[in-house]
């Protein structure tokens, strides 16, 4: 058996394991990394977006590189009413972190990135390969997405499929509409994300807040479609398509940084359940373990780390159970119709998954939101066969 030594091994090229391979190269250029990801390119085929606000000011020198587009502000629109807010938005796409990560890995004669290949197994200190190599490491990171399929009764789900389209002209678009939710509410809370890319090229994306993982592919193309119908955009060409369906729990289990492997994205609880998003907690994650190094990674600052995002978990699956088991699906926009009348800044923490005692009191106090329902909550109980409770 082969065996080969390093001082971290990743396993799974996703965004997690990358903001991690470039934190800890930035930090220190003498650290051997490998990075295991079976498929042939890193971060599959995903855009990611995030506020300036969601990162600390440390974690901008391995995040920069990988920055594509950059906005001023974003707006939302719902029926009746619209704001633009002047939070600075930015980002990137898979195609950039896999040419940003490979280009700094294959340049460090000490890391290896090995594509295409499978893992057999992953322990505490190595991770053995399908074909037969063993690689050890002081630190093993496990940042693999799950084998068990998403299930009903566990939390929500966001749906979505996005397309990235060429225009036959410009669409006059200065900021990205992050909700547009002027359309009829079915089967959950409906929105279309539109990124302007280039004054002809935009992602838009149909996303449902929806109470099943099952996604209708078709039907949301449709709604695309639609979309572009009704904006006038004339589309000229489908360049690319990404999907997803992100969970958004209202159980689950806490980070457990004590142990290792280290498990980091959706599996180890590392990002943002009311949301379905994780790069702003990825980001702070990363930052912390290129500072501490593979030596002094699973120790007391990972630990109070983890501690402090437990205590943001529990208020965001809380938030989850409130929206997905108390509103009737087409009910819930009035949730976030009334969130985007907060403060800007609260917003902010909100995304960043920052929010003071005093933002979560803020949040759910006073008058609920329109359609708050007792039978929408017997509804879900009924369906999951539960105790009463909340």
């Amino acid at each position: 058996m082969t065996l080969e030594r390093y001082d971290a091994v990743l396993v799974g090229g996703g965004l997690h394991n990358g903001l991690i391979a470039l934190s800890m190269l930035t930090e220190r250029s003498d650290l051997r990394i490998a990075l295991v990801e079976q498929r042939e390119r890193l971060g599959g085929q995903h855009t990611w977006c995030f506020h300036a606000g969601d990162l600390p000011e440390s974690a901008a020198r391995f995040v920069e590189p990988l920055i594509e587009h950059r906005w001023a502000g974003y707006e939302v629109r719902f029926p009746g009413f619209g704001r633009q807010l002047s939070s600075p938005y930015a980002g990137f796409s898979s195609e950039k972190l896999h040419a940003v990560l490979t280009e700094r890995l294959e340049a460090h004669p000490d890391c290896s990135l090995l594509l295409g290949c499978a893992v057999g197994a992953v322990h505490s200190d190595h991770v053995l390969l399908a074909d037969g190599r063993k690689i050890q490491g002081k630190l093993v990171i496990d940042g693999r997405g799950s084998e068990r399929p998403a299930a009903e009764g566990e939390g929500g789900f966001q749906v979505f499929v996005g397309q990235e389209l060429q225009l036959l002209e410009p669409h006059g678009l200065e900021h990205p509409i992050l909700m547009d939710a002027r359309i009829p509410q079915k089967g959950g809370y409906r929105f279309f994300y539109v990124l302007p890319l280039a004054e002809d090229r935009v992602l838009i994306e149909d996303t449902r807040f929806s109470d099943s993982p099952k996604l209708h592919s078709d039907a949301l193309r449709s709604g695309i479609a639609d979309y572009c119908a009704a904006e006038g955009y004339q589309v000229s060409k489908v360049l690319r398509e990404e999907e997803g369906v992100l969970p958004m729990p209202w159980t689950g289990e806490n980070p457990r940084p004590e142990l290792s492997p280290l498990r980091v994205g959706y599996e180890g609880g590392w990002m943002h359940p009311a949301t379905g998003y994780s790069f702003p907690i990825a980001a702070r994650l990363a930052n912390l373990i290129g500072h501490l190094g593979p030596e002094a990674c699973l120790g007391p600052e990972l630990r109070s780390f983890a501690k402090a995002h437990a205590r943001q978990l529990r208020f965001a699956r809380l938030l989850n159970r409130l929206l997905f088991r108390w509103f009737e699906p087409e009910r819930r926009l009035s949730v976030f119709e009334r969130f985007y009348h907060l403060p800007q800044a609260r917003i902010r923490r909100f995304y960043a998954l920052q929010m003071t005692l005093t933002d979560r009191l803020r949040m759910i106090a006073g008058r609920p939101p329109r359609g708050f329902s007792l039978r929408a909550r017997l509804k879900t109980r009924e369906r999951s066969h539960e105790p009463a409770g909340l």
